[in-house]
């Protein structure tokens, strides 16, 4: 059987790897404490869980959408205003995407020929690279560095690369970098994007998921922005709705039109009740996000302190549900989060699974309760590897 060439492009995710080789290790520890893949383990909030119910329970709601519904773009575009003080057009600046991820694999296909450079956040999430495989576009990564506060410096982009660019991803608040972009920052973007004629499409997956009241800035809300880039976010972090598989691109009006041509050749739309009920979580999920943040602030200070009391100093993240922590010396990402798994039962991923610049690092989702995340901690001091680093300190 042929095998496309296209699926060089593609190995085993690292999740597939780690549950292999925790599968393989699985003798060791009784009690397993898995903070390696982002997905909410709290539930969608008690309205949405009952719209969904409702709505199924219509007959007649079992056939093709083929579309974003009016009420669901509608909502999307009152969100904006209300949060962001951005105003869009549900008709012809907003449309539908089965999760955000659907979004960014399939963009590159619409905006980018074989052998065009997109610009990627290096460390960035791996759904960009694959869009990039997919299109058979050249990636060129944009290394996000401490020193620069995790924001690409677009200044180094050489000028032959900026030339033949026609995508460029940002993402912040980041995965797996939870770093914020500042107001400025986004307007070089705008200013190098209309220099260059590419199109930006800012990821705003964790756009409510933030702390210490560091509200983080929509790309959209950026003077010029929809002149030049569009912004995708979903349901499935903010609000708990990660299987319901619902979200939305929103912005230039151009690329909406033409996204929404290529959908309509791809799928038939999101289940009518998941797009009623994502309606209603977007009016009036304020409080629940507002809740949602509040468990997320208490379980990334939980962790981050612990860390500190057993010696692994790490920054406290202004938003998102992940810490990026620097690893100790004297190993690679991998034969860190390696050694996690058999000496302590703890599963983080390796940075280097996001990009060249993610190497000394590993990403710890914020996926479990309080008291999960200090048994986790405990769990690390046993293990001895941190040892020498709280003596350090002392």
């Amino acid at each position: 059987m042929k095998r496309a060439k296209r699926m060089n492009a593609f190995s085993a995710s690292i999740f597939a790897e780690l549950a292999a080789y925790r599968q393989q290790r699985r003798h060791l520890h009784d009690e397993w404490i898995d903070l390696s893949v982002g997905s909410p383990d709290l539930p969608p909030a008690p309205f949405v869980r009952e719209a969904i119910a409702r709505y199924a329970n219509e007959p007649n709601a079992y056939g093709y959408t083929l579309r974003g519904i009016r009420e669901f773009h509608e909502a999307v575009a009152d969100y904006y205003r209300t949060a962001h003080g951005v105003v869009l057009d549900p008709e012809t600046e907003v449309t539908y995407v089965i999760g955000s991820q659907d979004g960014l694999v399939h963009l590159p296909m619409v905006f980018a020929d074989p052998g065009d450079v997109i610009l990627l956040p290096d460390p960035g999430y791996p759904a960009y690279a694959a869009g990039v495989a997919m299109a058979e576009a050249e990636p060129y990564f944009l290394p996000l560095r401490e020193e620069n506060r995790f924001l690409p410096d677009l200044r180094a982009i050489p000028e032959d690369i900026a030339k033949r660019a026609t995508i460029m991803f940002i993402n912040f608040p980041g995965n797996p970098v939870p770093a914020i972009a500042t107001e400025s920052f986004y307007r070089e973007v705008v200013e190098f994007a209309k220099r260059y004629d590419i199109l930006v499409v800012s990821d705003f997956a964790y756009g409510e998921l933030y702390y210490d009241g560091n509200k983080p800035v929509s790309f959209l809300s950026v003077p010029g922005a929809k002149d030049v880039g569009v912004e995708i976010n979903s349901l499935s972090k903010s609000y708990n709705m990660a299987g319901c598989r619902v979200g939305y691109l929103c912005g230039n009006a151009e690329v909406i039109r033409t996204f929404a041509e290529f959908k309509s050749n791809l799928d038939y739309g999101v289940f009518w009740p998941i797009q009623k009920a994502a309606a209603e979580v977007l009016r009036h999920g304020a409080d629940f996000c507002a809740e949602s943040r509040a468990i997320y602030q208490s379980r990334r200070d939980a962790l981050v302190d612990g860390l500190a009391d057993i010696g692994w100093a790490v920054d406290r993240p202004q938003a998102g549900m992940f810490v990026w922590a620097k690893i100790p010396d004297g190993f690679t990402s991998l034969s860190f989060a390696k050694a996690l798994i058999d000496q302590a039962g703890v599963v983080v991923t390796p940075g280097h699974a996001f990009g060249p610049s993610g190497e000394g690092y590993v990403r710890i989702a914020l996926v479990q309760p309080e008291a999960v995340l200090r048994r986790a901690v405990a769990k690390l001091k046993a293990t001895g590897l941190f040892a020498s680093l709280a003596a350090d300190r002392r």
